[in-house]
C-alpha cells in the first residue's frame, strides 16, 4: 500500500528575472508556495532582485534558500562547465555569502541551499561536486535540497547534514530518476493538467511515467516548479489547490 504524505513543501526558483513583470510574478508566486530558492548571482540575480525577493519572503513568511550555480550567466547556468574546483568553490561561497549578507541586513535568514541547473544535475552523480556542495552547506549551517537517492544525498547522510529530497512537477524524468535533458523534446512539461497530475503522484508516493514510458517512484519532501516556465503562476495555484483537495497541506520543511 502506498504511503500518503499529508504535508509537503512547495518551492519555486525565483529572482532569476529582474524585469518589473518578472519580479511581480515571483512575488505573486510567494503567495502560493511555502519556500523559495533565490538566484544569487551565478546564473542570474543581482543585489536588487535578491533584496526584493527577501523582503517579500519575509513579509509572506516563507523559507528562503540560496540558489547558487556555475558562474555562467550567458548560459543561465544550464551547461556543465570545465572549471577549476577551487575556483568553483570560491564562486559558490561568494554567491551564498552575498545573499546571506543581504538577508542579515534585512534581519531575516537563509534556511537552505539548492544548487541550480547544470550544477544541480551534475552533482547527483559527481563525487567531487557532491562533496563540495555538502561541505558548503555544512560550513554555512544550511539544509541541502537535492534529489533523493543520489551521490549528493549519500554524502549528506554521511555527514548528518539535514537533507530535503526534491522532485519536479514540470520536468520529465529518465528511467534513472534523473531529469531529462532540456535539449530533449518534452523535457519541460507544458500542460498544466500534466504538471499537477505528476505533482500529485510525487506527493503521494505514487509512480510517475518516465520519458521511456516506464513507471518510477521518486521520493519527495518538496516539490519544485520553475518560475521561468510558461504559466508558472497558474501552475503554482493549480498545484496547491490540487494538493489541498487531496488533504495534503503545504508547509516548509522543519529540519
Amino acid at each position: 500500500m502506498v504511503a500518503v504524505i499529508r504535508t509537503i513543501d512547495l518551492n519555486a526558483d525565483l529572482g532569476e528575472d529582474d524585469s518589473v513583470a518578472g519580479i511581480a510574478r515571483d512575488i505573486a508566486i510567494m503567495d502560493v508556495v511555502s519556500s523559495c530558492n533565490v538566484a544569487c548571482g551565478g546564473h542570474a540575480g543581482s543585489d536588487k532582485t535578491m533584496r526584493a525577493m527577501l523582503i517579500a519572503a519575509k513579509a509572506k513568511k516563507i523559507s528562503v534558500g540560496a540558489h547558487p550555480s556555475y558562474p555562467d550567466r550567458p548560459n543561465f547556468g544550464r551547461i556543465s562547465m570545465e572549471i577549476d574546483p577551487a575556483a568553483l568553490k570560491a564562486s559558490l561561497l561568494e554567491q551564498v555569502r552575498t545573499i546571506r549578507a543581504i538577508a542579515a541586513e534585512l534581519e531575516t535568514e537563509i534556511t537552505h541551499l539548492k544548487p541550480h541547473g547544470a550544477l544541480y544535475n551534475d552533482a547527483q552523480d559527481d563525487e567531487l561536486l557532491a562533496e563540495m556542495l555538502v561541505e558548503i552547506a555544512q560550513d554555512e549551517a544550511l539544509n541541502l535540497v537535492s534529489m533523493a537517492g543520489s551521490v549528493i544525498h549519500q554524502k549528506a547522510d554521511v555527514r548528518n547534514l539535514p537533507y530535503i529530497s526534491e522532485a519536479f512537477i514540470d520536468r520529465r524524468y529518465t528511467e534513472r530518476a534523473r531529469l531529462l535533458s532540456r535539449t530533449a523534446k518534452g523535457a519541460v512539461i507544458a500542460d498544466d493538467d500534466e504538471r499537477t497530475e505528476q505533482g500529485l503522484a510525487l506527493a503521494q508516493g505514487k509512480s510517475i511515467v518516465t520519458d521511456d514510458n516506464q513507471l518510477k517512484v521518486i521520493h519527495a519532501e518538496t516539490l519544485c516548479l520553475h518560475s521561468d516556465s510558461d504559466g508558472a503562476l497558474a501552475t503554482a495555484i493549480a498545484m496547491r489547490r490540487a494538493l489541498e483537495l487531496e488533504g495534503i497541506s503545504i508547509a516548509a520543511p522543519t529540519k
